[in-house]
């Protein structure tokens, strides 16, 4: 095996652990918590506390790859994620699983914020594409993977073992990246703690506040942490003026494409995740469907999608990523269109339908935006651009979670709604009725900020391949 293809292999496999535990605990969710005798309010926290901490994290584990290389951060976060998902595994109790889940989380967070900048260092601008449309695959199959493999796994086997499986597959992924991974070149830069601790407790606040919401409606304590939450923000903005290696890189922001698909990459996870939440929901609580064969039918136009990820790489790697990017996210706004249709008796070849256009947005979207992003990214930037895209995307993801709950049970108790996004709940009659006019305020809602998306990444500007960044009159290109 040659080393491209080595470093393949563990890219994609450490990419695809990360995404497939962003979801797979979805459907584990009720028999986790009644086996731990747990409230559902708490155990939600392990999904809430994974996708908070990678949010938080990627801002901060890139600039480690610049410091002590890439190889050792991104194998060192393959080894935690290992260990992290053996602990959860094994955990007596919700607290014990919460606190493995953040070292899980820690590891993912180390992968995800490298994987890009080591695409970086090891393939020409003008071949990335084809390389991130492999790690599209890993992030846009994963997190549709995630949601099948824990419904056959928790209903078959036992919820255990959706960590447990990451063990041999994550010893393997860092087998491959030891031995072909280059150790690459360290490059100064310092971390950001004052700016990653105001981020963390004010998304952490605001998050809290969004599963009380949901959970328990409005309440004075909620209202508080949500105020607490934006005053943080507030804070970590006026710190991150100040130092000198913010956690925001402003340099990025200089550079056109840099700024437009970074915008358009968070605006399409804050839309984009909300409808897989919400078409579950429509499945479970109003055509009465099982959590395993509600994900069955969203996975074919994934596996059609995901097969796509290369070819549609190698397009952006000939043509630049605004045309394909825009195409993809018009696609999934298209899908979007279609999911609106739905109805309490609708055909489910409607879902079939909007997964396959879903799907096949996605691996136009995700291969030439990333590919964007790193190609017009100076070099000396690279870990800080790479980390700094996935921050973004994830704290889009963290807020489709808290959307897709929220406008979607307008119309019916938030609790209710809660359930049955959970699987511990199905509606029925009037109620069934009237939660379809929430489903449909969410996707709506969703369409809505793919638009936003779209327009970000068609004005992004033109991109030539085949010129690093880091050149002189690569770092022109783009203004």
């Amino acid at each position: 095996m040659d080393k491209d293809t080595g470093l393949i292999i563990s890219l994609l496999i450490g990419v695809l652990m990360g995404a497939v535990d962003s979801t797979i605990v979805l459907l584990a969710l009720p028999t986790i918590t009644v086996d731990l005798k747990t409230e559902l309010s708490d155990s939600i926290w392990i999904i809430m506390i994974y996708l908070l901490v990678i949010a938080v994290g990627t801002t901060q584990f890139g600039r480690l790859g610049d410091v002590f290389t890439r190889k050792a951060v991104f194998n060192t976060g393959l080894g935690l994620f290992t260990a992290g998902s053996a602990l959860c595994g094994a955990s007596s109790g919700i607290v014990e699983l919460i606190g493995f889940r953040t070292i899980q989380a820690c590891g993912a967070a180390m992968i995800q914020s490298n994987s890009g900048a080591i695409v970086a260092d090891n393939f020409p601008p003008n071949k990335r594409g084809r390389v991130f449309g492999y790690t599209a695959v890993g992030y846009n199959a994963g997190a549709m993977l995630g949601i099948v493999l824990g419904g056959i796994i928790t209903t078959f086997i036992g919820w255990r073992y959706i960590f447990y499986i990451n063990v041999p597959i994550g010893m393997f992924a860092l087998y491959f990246g030891l031995k072909h991974i280059s150790k690459g070149n360290k490059i100064d830069n310092k971390l950001d703690i004052p700016g990653a601790t105001t981020l963390g407790t004010a998304l952490i606040l605001i998050s809290y506040a969004a599963v009380g919401i949901a959970t328990s409606g409005i309440t004075k304590l909620n209202i508080i942490l949500f105020a607490a939450g934006f005053v943080f923000l507030l804070v970590f903005v006026s710190i991150e003026r100040k130092v000198k290696k913010p956690l925001i890189p402003m340099k990025v922001f200089k550079i056109r494409i840099l700024t437009f698909s970074i915008l358009a990459s968070f605006f399409q996870s804050l839309g984009f995740l909300a409808v897989v939440f919400i078409i579950i929901m429509y499945l479970q609580g109003i055509r009465g469907l099982t959590p395993f064969d509600s994900s069955l039918l969203l996975l074919p136009g994934y596996v059609v999608g995901s097969i796509m990820g290369p070819e549609f790489g190698k397009l952006a790697d000939r043509i630049g990523s605004r045309i394909p990017a825009t195409a993809g996210l018009a696609m999934m706004a298209a899908s979007v269109l279609i999911y609106s249709t739905l109805t309490a008796t609708s055909s489910l070849y409607i879902v079939l339908i909007g997964s396959f256009f879903t799907g096949l947005g996605s691996s136009m979207f995700f291969p030439a935006n990333n590919s964007a992003v790193m190609a017009n990214s100076p070099k000396e930037l690279y870990g800080m651009s790479s980390g700094f895209l996935r921050t973004m995307a994830n704290i889009g993801m963290l807020g489709s979670f808290v959307l897709a709950i929220s406008i979607a049970s307008v119309s019916v108790p938030r609790y209710v709604a809660f359930e049955v996004f959970a699987g511990v709940g199905k509606l029925l009659g009037n109620v069934s009725a009237s939660f379809m006019g929430g489903i449909h305020a969410a996707l709506y809602a969703s369409l809505i900020i793919l638009i936003v998306a779209a327009i970000l990444s068609s004005i992004r500007g033109k991109e030539r391949r085949g010129i690093d960044v880091g050149s002189a009159s690569g770092r022109a290109m783009g203004k």
